[in-house]
């Protein structure tokens, strides 16, 4: 990023502080860090008029600014976006600020509030062509009320559901509130280390109430460790698509069970 920084090549050094954001997942708990390079590609763009990389950082922002509870700054940048979206017909990003929008609702009304927004997210994004983003979402979300509770989730909710990429760490989860505790700490023995990407601290949240459930205390023990950093941060929200509220609370959940 230096070497962009001294060409002076401002479409270089946005496509350079994106490869810095790409690689800011290295632990949990990274918020601020990547609000200052959205902000700082934010800034680049509006000074040399690159729309699309204008995009990029105030998406980046607004995911950044859920991580850390600041919804009145995420309302900002999602007007901004949808305001460049349709300058600039980028629908897409309109996909970005709608899941933004549903998550919001969650946050300050509730989950009675945001369950028929989701629904009827899911149903309109379903094909726009971003299975990075929309596969296993449904799963995701169905998460949400019992995450953003103590207690586990009915596996019969999720009968119907492609857990998708999400899977691995879900499995763990049902099994237990299904009584089926040995299998459930054989698959948290299995499950492997969330991705290094925006959904990781809300993964191992998902791993730690199963570990939790069936005191698995490897799992309960690792999960302090990675989740410690990001105490100050809402579990899940700097995707932009789920909140499981905040990872403190999730860390004092961990530490009733370890003792």
């Amino acid at each position: 990023m230096r070497l962009a920084h001294r060409l002076k090549d401002p479409a270089l050094l946005a496509f350079a502080l994106n490869g810095a954001f790409m690689q800011s997942f290295t632990t949990c708990g990274a918020a601020v860090s990547r609000d200052a390079l959205g902000a700082e590609i934010t800034a680049l763009a509006v000074e040399h008029q690159l729309p699309s990389h204008e995009v990029l950082g105030r998406i980046v922002r607004l995911q950044a600014l859920c991580a850390l509870g600041d919804l009145a700054a995420a309302d900002e940048q999602a007007e901004d976006i949808d305001r460049l979206a349709r300058r600039n017909e980028r629908p897409l990003a309109g996909v970005f600020t709608a899941w933004y929008r549903a998550l919001r609702v969650c946050e300050t009304d509730g989950w009675t509030a945001a369950r028929p927004r989701y629904l009827e997210l899911l149903a309109r994004t379903a094909d726009t062509g971003m299975p990075g983003l929309t596969k296993g979402a449904a799963a995701l979300v169905a998460l949400v009320p019992a995450m953003l509770s103590e207690g586990l989730p009915d596996p019969d909710d999720f009968d119907h559901l492609d857990a998708g990429p999400y899977r691995p760490w879900l499995n763990p989860l049902l099994l237990a509130d299904a009584g089926t505790a040995d299998r459930a700490r054989e698959a948290l023995s299995a499950a492997p280390r969330p991705p290094h990407d925006l959904l990781q601290e809300a993964l191992w949240c998902v791993l730690d109430r199963a570990a939790a459930a069936v005191g698995h205390l490897p799992v309960l023990r690792r999960a302090r460790e990675e989740l410690a950093p990001a105490g100050g941060e809402q579990a899940g929200a700097g995707s932009g698509l789920v909140s499981f509220g905040p990872v403190s609370r999730h860390l004092r959940m961990l530490e009733e069970a370890l003792d």
